[in-house]
């Protein structure tokens, strides 16, 4: 970081400082803890996911809190259950913010993603001395970093064209696939799957053919036999789906129990039931596109990350740590705030805009532009004879390809309004 830069910082940290009430200085001081308010679906169709997540920032909060807190004040996850709904998100900001909650996270479904932006813009217009950070860890959207970016948003996943792009390489060379099917989620992200798996494979794979496709309500389908069906009716040789959640997992069930014959490349396949749907039935047949898995550690040589992997299995048997992304997100805000001295939005947003963290997998960069994570991504395949398998299921992955994070990046139109 060059010294205008820092010296911006600091002093961007120092006039936040000041800003700050008496009762939240002496709040600081006297070690109370901060807090981030996890909100996401902790009952309904997707619970599964929300506890999964809760599970993941509980175990890096307690890890950080082991190496003296950020400040010497003790992190707190603050569960807050959405049920998967926009508009109770909305609330829960406005909750958040009512009750001091200075961050707040959340990653299931770009439709919530974009609810809680317009509810921290909102607040932090109307409410200059009490603004949030909307630190998101799954909304891939790219609208969220592009039309739509705001400055008080960070990405700390890849969106959701880098995802595609890779995949879409990965398939133009290894050459194989000859007619795909297109099945998503009938929502902003299962849209820009699609559209974005139609123009590349146009691009880069004019011979193959894209022989079926289907958008399904999001949550709400129990049996996708009809939709194996289809995709069975279709010929199609591979199955591109981005997928999250049960929606994933009951595909891929339905899809062994009929014994369809195809390749699923996906974006969530490592975890949250699907290993465990397939077992070895899975191995050679799906793919994901992730900025770790577990076998990156053997791979690699990452031996301290290989404790931190073992350490939640054995705190959290029933599931395996799958969202290396929140490891990032925890440690580059314990950086942001540690560098701008306070927990005040603004401080902060600065300190983590242009971030370069030294992660477990290599150099990540909060880009400044947009607020978009530019990060080593890889493509992985279940596989039987892998260190680490998956939920039990005797499968883990196993890496084809690892793109750099120079590669790992997509252009972005945000011209963000800044405070």
């Amino acid at each position: 970081m060059n010294h205008r830069r820092r010296m911006a910082r600091a002093l961007a940290g120092l006039a936040a400082a000041g800003a700050m009430t008496v009762a939240s200085l002496a709040s600081a001081q006297s070690g109370d803890p901060i807090r981030i308010a996890y909100i996401e679906p902790l009952s309904g169709p997707f619970a599964n996911v929300g506890d999964a997540g809760l599970k993941h920032f509980r175990f890096a909060a307690d890890r950080i809190n082991d190496e003296g807190g950020i400040m010497g004040r003790p992190v707190e996850i603050v569960p807050m259950d959405n049920s998967q709904s926009p508009s109770e998100s909305a609330q829960l900001v406005q909750r958040a913010a009512d009750q001091g909650i200075p961050f707040v996270t959340q990653g299931n479904g770009s439709n919530v993603a974009s609810a809680i932006v317009q509810s921290v813009n909102r607040n932090n217009q109307r409410n200059p001395d009490n603004r949030l950070l909307y630190l998101n860890y799954a909304a891939v959207d790219p609208a969220l970093t592009n039309e739509n970016c705001s400055f008080w948003h960070f990405r700390f996943d890849a969106e959701s064209r880098i995802k595609i792009e890779a995949l879409t390489n990965y398939m133009a060379e290894e050459g194989e696939a000859e007619k795909v099917y297109l099945i998503n989620q009938d929502y902003s992200h299962g849209h820009v799957v699609e559209e974005q798996a139609r123009q590349m494979l146009a691009e880069k794979m004019p011979d193959v053919e894209i022989v079926g496709s289907a958008l399904h309500p999001i949550g709400q389908v129990r049996d996708f036999a009809p939709y194996v069906s289809r995709i069975r009716q279709s010929g199609a040789d591979t199955v591109i789906t981005g997928n999250w959640g049960n929606d994933l997992t009951l595909l891929v069930e339905a899809a062994d129990d009929a014994g369809l014959d195809v390749t699923f490349h996906t974006y969530y396949g490592g975890g949250l039931g699907v290993p465990a749907a397939l077992g070895e039935a899975g191995a050679g047949q799906l793919t994901q596109i992730t900025e770790w898995h577990a076998n990156v550690n053997v791979d690699e040589g990452h031996d301290e990350y290989r404790e931190w992997y073992e350490a939640f299995a054995e705190r959290y048997p029933e599931i395996d740590w799958y969202y290396h992304r929140v490891y990032n997100q925890m440690y580059m805000l314990k950086a942001a705030v540690e560098e701008a001295g306070t927990t005040a939005a603004e401080p902060v947003a600065h300190a983590l805009e242009g971030m370069e963290f030294e992660s477990q997998t290599g150099t990540v960069t909060m880009r400044a532009k947009d607020h978009q994570i530019i990060q080593p991504m890889y493509i992985s395949v279940m596989d039987t004879d892998v260190t680490y398998d998956a939920e039990n299921s005797g499968v883990g992955f196993r890496t084809l390809a690892k793109i750099p994070a120079s590669e790992a990046t997509v252009e972005s139109s945000c011209e963000m309004d800044r405070p």
